[in-house]
């Protein structure tokens, strides 16, 4: 689709885009996809909802620790998020619950 015929079909929808004047920032990560769809559809608590409570670091990495250890994440996976939590804070899992 050429931007001549989005302009025609679309106008306001060009303009916003082009203006940049309603952005939004993201502050959180999200590296396995899956868990927000398993949120979206009411299952149990998973790591990421966890790590959003926790006040200090300390406690997040006592909880990648124990989900680890449970076998219910893998150890590549509690790597990532120990790699995130170190480099992003507990911000970037999202905003607290």
């Amino acid at each position: 689709m050429e931007k001549d015929e989005i302009r025609r079909q679309f106008p306001n929808l060009l303009r916003e885009i082009e203006s940049k004047e309603q952005t939004i920032a993201i502050g959180s990560v999200r590296s396995n996809p899956k868990s927000g769809e398993a949120h979206a559809l009411g299952e149990p608590l998973d790591v990421i909802r966890y790590l959003r409570k926790c006040e200090r670091e300390e406690e997040a990495l006592e909880i990648i620790g124990y989900f680890e250890k449970q076998g219910k994440i893998s150890s590549e996976y509690a790597k990532s998020l120990r790699i995130q939590l170190l480099q992003q804070g507990l911000k970037s899992f999202g905003k607290k619950d």
